[in-house]
């Protein structure tokens, strides 16, 4: 229950919906759980809350003439520059706690080949796992 729990909480921090994924990792590797699994399970459930972002990503361009659209047309041509000055590379930094969703969500507006978004992403999102997970273990002596 504590790796699907873990997956599902990973899973919505990564959306737009609160949820503080590190918290629980935390707690579960101080509880002695298997690190791999922890560490598996957090990244798996957060790399695929960022292809959700990249689907919505994928959808923009069918309403962002409604008049609802949260984004103007000026901030999806600068966010579109923004990547385009970076590239596909950018999405490593799809972990940043502040910019990082958005990162994944212009990822998908920018069409990246689902395979390069993956791998990416799963790559940022493994190392700040992995990094949290140190970070507990360290401290807890």
């Amino acid at each position: 229950m504590a790796y699907l729990t873990l997956f599902l909480t990973s899973f919505a921090a990564a959306t737009l919906l609160p949820a503080y994924s590190e918290i629980l990792l935390g707690t579960l590797v101080s509880q002695g759980h298997p690190l791999f699994w922890l560490w598996f399970w957090a990244t798996l459930g957060n790399t695929l809350g960022s292809v959700v972002n990249g689907l919505i990503g994928r959808q923009v361009d069918r309403f962002k003439h409604k008049r609802w659209f949260p984004v103007s047309e000026l901030q999806l041509h600068k966010a579109r520059n923004r990547f385009n000055r970076y590239g596909q590379w950018s999405l490593l930094l799809g972990w940043l706690p502040i910019g990082g969703d958005a990162l994944t969500l212009v990822g998908g507006i920018m069409r990246v080949p689902w395979l390069n978004f993956v791998v990416l992403v799963g790559i940022g999102k493994g190392l700040r796992y992995a990094f949290v997970i140190w970070v507990v273990l360290t401290a807890s002596g």
